[in-house]
């Protein structure tokens, strides 16, 4: 097979746990009295890591860490399970184990939430690992999520998929392929133009691209 192993990010790619994260966010940005915008802008903070979405805000960097613990507050009790899997995403994950490929998550999400969330929803038992950031920031870039993985689990011949250019330029760094998915919360052309070698449009188009020869 062309990719025996197979990185998925989590937020946006897998699940669709948009709706827990922008209400933390909105807690977060509400507890320093800064203005909310509607729900399509916020729809910004899914993927990427926490601390360079709240500075984007208007959060000062010096109190960064203290809009996480707020919006962790909420999200390690509520906000992590207002969250549910993509359409096809379970049927495809079980094809692909089934065919003998290695499946493993690599998110920017913390680590033990990752696999909290992935056992809830019946779907940790198809991955090989689960790897995300660590609670100090010391990794949370993509690109390091990733390394962390490589390193852990010895993987070779991979191919990442998400759903934002984070996704695509992450798995570039360490020269892995990345292929985009739309139904996420990135944009494609961004995706594209981070070099993103195709885009599936849902579960069943990407399991074609994945067991394609």
């Amino acid at each position: 097979m062309k990719y025996p192993c197979i990185l998925f990010d989590l937020d946006g790619t897998l699940t669709d746990s948009g709706e827990g994260i922008i209400n933390c966010a909105v807690l977060a940005l509400e507890h320093f009295s800064l203005p909310v915008p509607d729900r399509a802008a916020m729809r910004v903070f899914v993927g990427p890591p926490l601390r360079d979405t709240f500075i984007r805000f208007g959060v000062p960097e010096d109190r960064v860490e203290e809009a996480i613990t707020v919006y962790r507050s909420r999200y390690t009790t509520v906000g992590k399970f207002e969250n549910f899997p993509y359409p096809g995403i379970p049927e495809m994950l079980e094809a692909l184990h089934k065919a003998g490929h290695r499946l493993f998550i690599a998110t920017s999400k913390p680590e033990h939430m990752a696999v909290e969330i992935a056992e809830k929803f019946g779907i940790a038992k198809y991955f090989e690992a689960i790897c995300g950031a660590t609670l100090d920031g010391s990794r949370d870039a993509k690109e390091k999520v990733i390394e962390y993985l490589l390193t852990r689990c010895g993987v070779e011949g991979a191919i990442m998929v998400g759903d934002t250019h984070f996704d695509v330029t992450g798995a570039k760094f360490h020269g892995i392929d990345a292929i985009g998915v739309s139904w996420g919360y990135g944009e494609v052309c961004q995706m594209e133009q981070a070099g993103a070698i195709a885009i599936a449009h849902t579960a069943e188009e990407l399991q074609t691209m994945l067991t394609a020869p």
